[in-house]
This record gives C-alpha cells, sequence and structure tokens, in this order.
C-alpha cells in the first residue's frame, strides 16, 4: 500500500507540473503529506500546512474540488526550492 501512495503522489505531482489548474484538491493534500508537510490549522477555507524543514507556510484553498492554481505553481517552486524528495 505504501508503494501506491508514493506512486499516486508522483503521478500528482507531474500532473502538478503539466496542469496546475487541474489539480484535485485532496490529491495535493496526499501529495504535502508525501513531502512531509502536515496540517497545521484551517481557517476558513484556507488550509495551512508547515514542514520542519521549511520556513514557509503552504495555503492550500478548495475550489469546486479543486486547488487553485496559483498555490500548486507555488508548491511545486518551493518543492525545487528546498529539493524536497517523496518519502519512500
Amino acid at each position: 500500500m505504501v508503494g501506491a501512495h508514493r506512486m499516486a503522489a508522483k503521478k500528482t505531482l507531474e500532473s502538478a507540473r503539466a496542469r496546475p489548474q487541474n489539480i484535485r484538491f485532496e490529491a495535493m493534500v496526499s501529495l504535502l503529506e508525501s513531502l512531509g508537510f502536515r496540517l497545521a490549522r484551517v481557517s476558513g477555507s484556507h488550509h495551512i500546512f508547515v514542514h520542519p524543514s521549511v520556513a514557509e507556510l503552504i495555503n492550500l484553498q478548495e475550489v469546486d474540488g479543486k486547488c487553485k492554481a496559483y498555490q500548486v505553481r507555488q508548491l511545486l517552486k518551493l518543492i525545487e526550492r528546498y529539493n524536497l524528495n517523496l518519502r519512500p
């Protein structure tokens, strides 16, 4: 099951890079968890995630079951900036 979760996260990451405007919110949450983020709090529609090695926060909002594209792009930049990898 762990391998399947990692493969799903990898597929979500590839999809996010190709089409950030078409990423399901729940898939993005799973991707964040696979990268080591955890949900710190929810304030209204804002889901705030933290990572022990990243000084910045990740904010995700769900709109019609999907993430906002600009937030997906922000996450992709953060992954590159901090050289984050999927957990084994």
